[in-house]
């Protein structure tokens, strides 16, 4: 297996095959893989953070293939649009969709992602494998070296945190909800189903971090309710409003590099391939 990094700053297999690529002053991006001869099967792994990152992964699939490699596989740690898996109101799209159609026309031997937002991503996409975040929460675990209890932030993470639970021996876990206007996004009305969590290290596990709005109103939740340190582990890092507010709330931010590299002094970032 030889593998093509087009991320030159995500690299979680073995030496990638060299290439350069630019974006032509109209904005289509271009490749141009360098060496001449390549085996039978490659796994191009990429970060799609936007649609020229979609549009690199394409022209470099098609290039391979005039190559002559028969199987090619994939690996996009944080898949696009994942949070976008239901229509909630008249006139949105289903852009999870949409994505998954233009990887599942590539017919790629394999689509690997890391901790989908719901089931709805690995449903549409074909010969899919899910990375679980199992050994990455362990791995947070394992830094914090002290007794915790996991903390769901919602109804939507349940399934996912009680299968984690299972898997590092039957962890405690306390459930909390939240209310979102679909129109609006605004969130209210963050309930921590605990009357007393008597000083406990309380770790919040969830799939995203976007602006953080979800964790700052649930640690002012978990604080009413007498919770001791707070983490939060999160797998897909995009922390579009900085870490100021959330660097108050929280002792620790642990996070993996699926979207992208981050320097702070606060926040623990591991690799998705361990």
């Amino acid at each position: 297996m030889q593998y093509l990094h087009l991320d030159q700053s995500f690299t979680p297999f073995d030496k990638s095959i060299e290439f350069s690529s630019f974006v032509f002053n109209g904005g289509e991006p271009h490749i141009k893989i360098s060496e001449e001869s390549i085996g039978n099967q490659v796994t191009i792994t990429h970060r799609l953070n936007s649609f020229n990152d979609v549009g690199l992964l394409l022209v470099a699939t098609d290039a391979l293939r005039r190559m002559d490699v028969k199987l090619i596989s994939v690996l996009i740690p944080y898949f696009p649009a994942a949070r976008q898996d239901r229509v909630m109101i008249s006139g949105e799209s289903l852009s999870v969709k949409v994505y998954a159609d233009i990887i599942n026309a590539q017919q790629y031997n394999k689509v690997m992602v890391f901790d989908p937002h719901s089931e709805v991503t690995p449903a549409l996409l074909n010969n899919v494998k899910v990375i679980e975040n199992y050994e990455f929460v362990k791995q947070c675990l394992d830094h914090i070296k002290e007794d915790i209890v996991l903390i769901s932030p919602d109804g939507g993470a349940l399934k996912k945190i009680y299968k984690v639970s299972e898997y590092l021996g039957g962890i405690e876990v306390v459930e909390c909800s939240k209310k979102r206007d679909v129109k609006t996004g605004k969130l209210s009305g963050f309930r921590v189903y605990e009357e007393d969590l008597k000083g406990k290290h309380c770790v919040i596990v969830d799939d995203i971090c976007d602006g953080g709005g979800t964790f700052l109103g649930l640690a002012t939740a978990l604080k009413e309710k007498n919770a001791g340190k707070l983490s939060l582990i999160v797998s897909h890092g995009i922390f579009s409003k900085g870490f100021q507010e959330l660097n108050k709330s929280f002792d620790t931010i642990f996070t993996t590099n699926s979207f992208r590299d981050i320097e702070e002094e606060k926040v623990a970032q591991f690799s998705v391939i361990k």
